[in-house]
C-alpha cells in the first residue's frame, strides 16, 4: 500500500509516519519503481494495532518494538480485564445496533433519549459510558473502523441536531470550541458544547484541526471570552502543552483557555492561565465561577 492509503486505513498520518520510520524503525516501507514509499500488508495490519493502543494511553515509544502477538497480547489484556462501565440493557442495545450496522435504527433510538431524558443526561448518562465500550471493543479489535465511524457520524448527527434546539444565549460567555492541529476526535468537544448550552453560553464551534493563530483570530472576530480545547487520550502530552503555551501567549489576558478531554496532560501541571477541565460535570462549576468573577 501507498502512504496515501495507509493514512487512509489506519488514521495515522503520512508525516506520524515518516517520523516513526526515521525515529523507531518502523515501519520500514520498500519503495516503488517511482521511488515512493510502498508498505507490505504486515506493516499496515501493526500500525492498525498501534493506533488503537495508542487511542487508548499507550505511548508509540514503548510499543513500537513489539511484534504483532506481542501487541495483540496487549490489547487482550484490556479485554481479559472486563469492561470498565456497566451496560443498561439500552445501552446493549445501542452497541448492537453499531455491530449490525444498523444506522437509522441507531440514530432514531438515540434521538428518543435526547428527548426522553433531556440533553444533559443524554450526554452524561448515555453517550458517555457508550464511548467508553465503543473504545474498549476498538481497543480488542473486536469493531471495525467503519463500524467505529457509524457510531461517531450518527451520534454527532443526533447531539448537533439537539444542540441547534437549544435557545441560543445571547449572554456571556461567549465559548470558542475547537481542537489543535492532528487531534481529529471531535465527539468530545461536542459533547462539550451540549453541556456548556445548556449552561446558557454562547458557543461557537471551529470544528476540528484548527492551527493556533486562525484560534486567535476566531476567538478575536467572535469577541470569544472563553477558547475551550478537547483533547483525546492518544494526544501527546508535550504537544498539547506545547499548544496551550502558544495560544496562550497569543490571546489577550481576558480571554480564558479550558481544556478538557482524555489526556494524560490534564492531571499534570498545565500552562500558567489554563483551566484544566477533567470531566463533563466540570463545566457548570467553570461557568458558574466565570460569572461570579465577570459579575461587575
Amino acid at each position: 500500500m501507498g502512504i496515501g492509503a495507509v493514512e487512509r486505513d489506519t488514521g495515522l498520518s503520512k508525516d506520524t509516519l515518516r517520523v516513526w520510520e526515521r525515529r523507531y524503525g518502523f515501519p520500514n516501507p520498500g519503495r516503488d519503481a517511482f521511488g515512493e514509499r510502498v508498505y507490505p500488508r504486515e506493516q499496515v495490519e501493526k500500525l492498525r494495532t498501534i493506533k488503537r493502543l495508542m487511542d487508548h494511553g499507550h505511548r508509540p515509544g514503548k510499543i513500537m518494538q513489539l511484534s504483532i502477538d506481542e501487541l495483540k497480547a496487549l490489547s487482550q489484556e484490556g479485554e481479559n480485564a472486563g469492561s470498565r462501565v456497566e451496560l443498561s440493557d439500552d445501552l446493549a442495545r445501542y452497541l448492537h445496533m453499531v455491530r449490525a450496522h444498523q444506522v437509522e435504527e441507531l440514530r432514531r433510538a438515540l434521538g428518543q433519549e435526547v428527548v426522553r431524558n433531556g440533553l444533559g443526561r443524554f450526554v452524561t448518562d448515555i453517550v458517555a459510558p457508550l464511548n467508553v465500550a465503543i473504545g474498549e471493543l476498538w481497543l480488542q479489535g473486536a469493531l471495525e473502523v467503519f463500524e467505529e465511524h457509524l457510531y461517531t457520524e450518527s451520534l454527532q448527527v443526533v447531539l448537533r441536531s439537539a444542540i441547534a434546539n437549544v435557545p441560543q444565549s445571547p449572554s456571556a460567555p461567549r465559548v470558542l470550541l475547537t481542537t489543535f492541529p492532528n487531534e481529529q476526535h471531535g465527539l468530545g468537544l461536542l459533547m462539550a458544547e451540549a453541556m456548556l448550552v445548556l449552561e446558557g453560553a454562547h458557543c461557537v464551534s471551529l470544528g476540528i484541526e484548527t492551527p493556533v493563530w486562525d484560534i486567535v483570530l476566531g476567538a478575536t472576530s467572535q469577541s470569544a471570552d472563553i477558547v475551550a480545547l478537547s483533547f483525546s487520550l492518544a494526544y501527546p502530552a508535550a504537544q498539547a502543552v506545547d499548544g496551550l503555551s502558544e495560544l496562550r501567549r497569543s490571546l489577550p489576558p481576558r480571554i480564558e483557555i479550558w481544556a478538557g478531554g482524555g489526556t494524560e496532560v490534564l492531571g499534570r501541571r498545565l500552562p500558567d492561565g489554563v483551566r484544566a477541565m477533567n470531566s463533563l460535570s466540570a463545566i457548570h462549576e467553570g461557568i458558574k465561577s466565570w460569572r461570579v468573577r465577570h459579575a461587575s
